[in-house]
C-alpha cells in the first residue's frame, strides 16, 4: 500500500532522531517510531501532494513529523494510566520495555522533535499548522475518551473524529497545502475525515471482541455490526467521490488504498 512513499518516509526518519540528547531517550524514541509501523498517515501526506502535482521530497520532512506525533500518541496511549497495554505491533510497549517514566520521555521527545523538525523547513505555513492542530485535535480526542460520562451518539462521532480523525485530516491537508492548494471550499479535509472515520470503523471491527469484553464506546458497540458496515460504504463512497475529479497513478492508488481499507484483517 503507497510502498514508493512509505519507502522515502523509512529512509527519512533514522535522521530525525539524532541529536545531542541522552542515549536512553534516544533508543526509546527510535524503538517505537523505527519499528515498521503501516505509516499509513505519512504516505498519504505525499500522495495527496504528489497527486496535485506537488514535489514530494520536500514534503518528506512533514510527512515524518506527522509519524512522529502518531508515534508519540500511540507510547502515551499504551500507559498504564491510559489503555494499559502490555504489546504494541509484536513486541513489548515502550513502557513495559523501557519503564513508564521513561516512555512518558520517549512521546515527549517524539512530539518536541516533530515540532521542531516543522519548524526548520522554511515556508508551507499552512501545512504545518495543519499538522500541528491535528496534534492537538488528537489530544482533545484522547481527553473526551478518558473523561466522557455520557455515551452518546455526538459524543461518538466528535470523540472518534478528534482522537482517529485528526491525524488523517492532517495528513490529507498538508499534503494538499505542500502541493500548493488551498482547502477553502474543505474539500481535503472531509476527504482526510471520511478515511480516517473508514479507518476507524473498521479498526472497531476487528477489536470488536475484545471491546466488547472491556466495554469501550465504539461504533461498533453503539451501532451494531450491520448499522456500522452500512456506516463503511457510505464513508467508503464519501470518499471516493471526494476524488473524483483526480486521475494519475496517486490518485488511483489512493481509491485503492479506501477499497482496501474497507476489507482490512489487520
Amino acid at each position: 500500500m503507497l510502498e514508493r512513499y512509505r519507502a522515502k518516509v523509512e529512509a527519512a526518519l533514522p535522521a530525525c532522531l539524532q541529536g545531542d540528547y541522552a542515549s536512553l531517550l534516544c533508543n526509546s524514541m527510535a524503538y517505537s517510531l523505527l519499528d515498521g509501523g503501516k505509516r499509513i498517515r505519512p504516505c498519504l501526506l505525499l500522495s495527496v501532494c504528489d497527486m496535485l502535482g506537488g514535489d514530494v521530497d520536500p514534503a518528506v520532512p512533514f510527512a515524518c513529523a506527522l509519524e512522529m506525533i502518531h508515534s508519540y500518541s500511540l507510547i502515551h496511549d499504551d500507559l498504564p494510566a491510559m489503555d494499559n497495554d502490555d504489546f504494541r505491533r509484536g513486541k513489548p510497549s515502550s513502557h513495559k520495555r523501557f519503564g513508564e517514566a521513561n516512555a512518558i520521555l520517549a512521546g515527549d521527545g517524539l512530539l518536541t522533535a516533530a515540532a521542531l523538525l516543522l519548524s526548520e523547513q522554511s515556508g508551507f505555513d499552512a501545512a504545518k499548522e495543519a499538522i500541528l492542530n491535528g496534534a492537538m485535535r488528537m489530544v482533545s480526542g484522547q481527553s473526551y475518551d478518558l473523561n466522557a460520562t455520557e455515551r452518546t451518539e455526538e459524543m461518538l462521532h466528535l470523540l472518534h473524529e478528534q482522537k482517529t480523525g485528526a491525524l488523517f485530516r492532517a495528513a490529507v491537508v498538508a499534503g494538499a497545502c505542500l502541493a500548493g492548494e488551498s482547502d477553502s471550499e474543505g474539500r481535503f479535509a472531509r476527504l482526510g475525515d471520511a478515511i480516517g472515520l473508514l479507518f476507524q470503523i473498521t479498526d472497531d471491527f476487528l477489536d470488536a471482541e475484545q471491546d466488547r469484553k472491556e466495554n469501550k464506546f465504539t461504533y461498533v458497540s453503539f451501532y451494531g455490526e450491520e448499522q456500522s458496515r452500512k456506516y463503511i460504504r457510505e464513508t467508503e463512497q464519501t470518499a471516493l467521490s471526494l476524488l473524483e475529479p483526480y486521475r494519475g497513478d496517486a490518485a488511483e492508488e489512493l481509491r485503492n488504498v479506501i477499497r482496501k481499507m474497507v476489507n482490512r484483517t489487520e
